[in-house]
């Protein structure tokens, strides 16, 4: 079948034509993939080679969709130089960390990602606290975070361990993404630096493309005003709204103040949404701060014409029931569609894995325990980021059995012992297989662990404990442990799924937000929740099918809210 040919809306014309610096505030499903697309379609037709585009998100997810559309249509070729296709943070990397490495450290930069994982102990007897706990640039305690471990007595000790820490982190050339963000941005910033890179950047690239921009923290906007400062042509792609990012720095206030250093020709707004039926276009502008609501964008696309309303499940209890899954694919099943193709979103994984009763994961850290939970994981897990993940999991049980940890974090380990994920994945895969829980395959939980045991016990270093003394016996391995079947609903987070789309999707608000995000989206509560944005992003990745499950005593008040925006709205008690 062939594809109809792009036709684009007045607001996706002007973008794709404009040259030069623009801010462009673009609504869910507003087509952005496909304007980028054209953009540097128009922006490289005719011209010499020997420049490129830089094109930067903030997810892999996002950069894989954009640069195979980019190849498909021809765009790009393999290699892609000169242009760049990849994150924020690769770009970085790439081009004002590795060439430079790091003042004053002789040792070659290496990226640890988890490295404010890495616990602080100055002393035997002390309570271990992770070094994310402690300011990167004084050292001095976050109280904030001291209080979230329940620390008590003098913290003293600590700092100075932590700074400590970190100084010998930095001398062995050990970064994560803060300190990648810290070096780049010191560099642009020095005058005599700046006014080499600067040009340089503006004659290797013809634009700078970032997309999904309210992904930025407020490093990353400097960063990016530099670039522009310099004579880079910079579009800035964004929905405020979609702000989600606040435990890494995440921008509201700035993504606005940045906007207004562009003239009034260079904003740019994008409010057609080709991707959602007309009933779910209008019910997630609910979903706004009450101040983001005065326009209510068009349903444009395919879908615009289902009939089928906003699906609000109200449920008991402060837990999420797996009731909540069996309505959900009651819904999809009427509808003809594909349980794999339709997830189940929230903040947390965890919670959408209680809405389709799977396993639970009741923060045990005993080995056993959380070995069962990872092949859970894994085994009901329908798609290839979340078996990632529960792959990593069973790898890191592995390497504390072997003993290879050594005080350092999972990717300090990778780093240091030059691990590729070839040399690991194949045996955590296999391990994950062999201990698949099922009738067929163990008739108990007990013979689970044993065979768990036997299978492990070859990785103990001669001369420590046995492998019994190290997979302990667990009465809660009942609970981590089910039989998966062969399909279903994936339980996914919601940063997971940002900048996706699936025909249908149920979005889970927990017992304990719920009412913190009614009552800011009423206009009532605090002025900023960042927690009703997540629900705004899940929500909008709905094309066809939106179910929100909604504790009962503010599944009413959503409802209500949705109404208002003009859509077809069903509350159902599960």
């Amino acid at each position: 079948m062939i594809a109809a040919p792009f036709q684009p809306t007045d607001e996706q014309r002007r973008v794709i034509n404009h040259s030069g610096s623009a801010f462009i505030a673009a609504c869910p499903g507003a087509g952005k993939t496909r304007v980028i697309v054209e953009r540097a379609r128009a922006l490289l037709s005719g011209r010499p080679t020997g420049r490129g585009i830089a094109f930067l998100s903030f997810t892999i997810a996002a950069v894989s969709e954009l640069e195979d559309r980019l190849r498909r249509e021809g765009i790009v070729e393999t290699p892609t130089f000169p242009h760049f296709i990849g994150t924020f943070d690769a770009f970085l990397w790439q081009f004002l960390i590795a060439p430079f490495g790091i003042e004053g450290c002789g040792a070659r930069p290496k990226l640890i990602p988890d490295k404010d994982d890495r616990t602080i102990q100055p002393f035997d007897r002390a309570q271990a606290l992770p070094l994310e706990c402690f300011d990167r640039e004084t050292g001095d305690a976050i109280p904030t975070m001291i209080q979230r471990h329940r620390f008590r007595g003098s913290i003293k000790a600590h700092e100075t361990a932590a700074r400590n820490a970190r100084a010998r982190f930095l001398q062995r050339g050990e970064l994560d993404f803060a300190d990648a963000r810290s070096v780049a941005l010191t560099r642009l910033r020095d005058t005599a630096c700046g006014a080499v890179l600067g040009p340089a950047f503006a004659a290797r690239f013809l634009e700078l493309i970032v997309d999904e921009a309210q992904d930025c923290n407020p490093v990353d906007l400097e960063i990016i005003a530099l670039f522009r400062a310099a004579g880079v042509p910079v579009k800035v792609i964004c929905d405020p709204n979609q702000a989600i990012y606040g435990f890494r720095g995440g921008v509201t206030r700035e993504l606005g103040q940045l906007a207004a250093t562009f003239g009034t020709g260079e904003r740019l707004p994008m409010s057609g949404n080709f991707r959602s039926s007309g009933h779910i276009t209008k019910g997630i502008v609910a979903l706004r701060a009450p101040e983001m609501r005065a326009a209510v964008d068009e349903a444009l696309g395919k879908h615009r014409d289902e009939p089928t309303p906003i699906q609000i499940l109200s449920y008991s209890g402060r837990g999420v029931p797996n009731t909540v899954g069996a309505k959900f694919q009651e819904l999809v099943t009427a509808m003809g569609l594909e349980d794999r193709d339709c997830p189940v979103v929230s903040a947390t994984r965890r919670t959408g894995a209680n809405a389709l009763g799977h396993p639970q994961d009741s923060g045990v850290r005993d080995l056993s325990y959380r070995l069962a939970v990872a092949v859970s994981d894994f085994h009901f897990s329908f798609e290839l980021g979340g078996r990632k993940d529960a792959l990593t999991a069973i790898h890191r049980v592995m390497l504390e059995l072997e003993g290879k940890m050594g005080g350092k974090t999972y990717h300090q380990h990778l780093v240091d012992a030059d691990v590729s994920p070839d040399a690991w994945r194949p045996r955590a895969l296999a391990l994950a297989q062999a201990l698949r829980f099922s009738p067929e395959g163990f008739a108990t939980v007990e013979a689970w662990h044993d065979e768990a045991r036997r299978l492990l016990a070859p990785l103990l270093p001669p001369g420590g404990q046995t492998i019994n003394q190290r997979l302990r016996r667990n009465g809660n391995l009942a609970e981590a442990l089910s039989d998966a079947p062969a399909s279903g609903h994936t339980a996914r987070t919601i940063h997971s799924v940002k900048g996706m789309e699936f025909p249908a999707i149920c979005v889970v608000m927990s017992a304990t937000t719920a009412k913190g995000i009614l009552d800011f989206l009423a206009g009532s509560g605090a002025v900023d929740n960042e927690e009703a944005r997540k629900i705004y992003v899940g929500a909008s990745r709905a094309q066809r099918l939106l179910a929100i499950a909604a504790p009962r005593t503010q599944a009413p008040r959503l409802r209500d809210l949705m109404l208002r925006m003009g859509g077809a709205v069903e509350l159902t008690s599960i």
